[in-house]
């Protein structure tokens, strides 16, 4: 069961990231792009890292991709500003190299990776749960936790006193 569940989430998430490059319409693209990363979650919930599962939806489906979709409506994209843009000969021959060197690079880090097997003795079946990443997060790395925290403090007020309009002063 679990299998062919992991071979259904990788077929379709396959075939929604290549529809998102190859879909002319850019809100079809983001739209796929969603769906791409609700498979990813369904690889997270088998791996039973439920905690990377809801923070992918929430951030990336959520989150960001209303961003895109905001960006995207700005845009204004229209049937004639399709029209006038052009992709030189040289641009299509520069991206197709840097694809192929892509695809080199990566066969060349792949080829000596070893699967790891199942190993009964040494699995550990709560790895991925919140409790666990919690104590790790508040034990190992409390000080990296606490000094990030400050950091987001930091420029959220910077933000505010930033966007804050003095009296007297226009903004153009």
């Amino acid at each position: 069961m679990t299998e062919s569940l992991f071979y259904f989430l990788a077929s379709l998430t396959l075939l929604c990231a290549l529809m998102v490059v190859i879909s002319k319409n850019p809100v079809h693209s983001v739209l796929f792009l969603i769906i791409t990363f609700f498979t990813i979650s369904g690889h997270y919930i088998l791996l039973n890292a439920q905690f990377l599962a809801a923070v992918n939806i929430i951030v990336y489906a959520g989150a960001i991709m209303v961003l895109f979709l905001f960006v995207i409506m700005f845009l204004n994209m229209s049937k004639e500003s399709e029209n006038k843009v052009k992709t030189s000969t040289l641009s299509k021959f520069a991206g197709a190299i840097a694809g192929g060197l892509l695809f080199v690079v990566l066969i060349a880090a792949l080829k000596d990776a070893g699967v790891a097997g199942y190993n009964p003795e040494t699995y550990n079946s709560q790895v991925g749960m919140v409790e666990n990443l919690g104590f790790v997060l508040y034990t190992q790395y409390l000080l990296p936790f606490e000094l990030a925290s400050v950091l987001f403090l930091v420029a959220m007020v910077g933000a505010v006193m930033l966007g804050k309009k003095e009296t007297g002063e226009q903004h153009f």
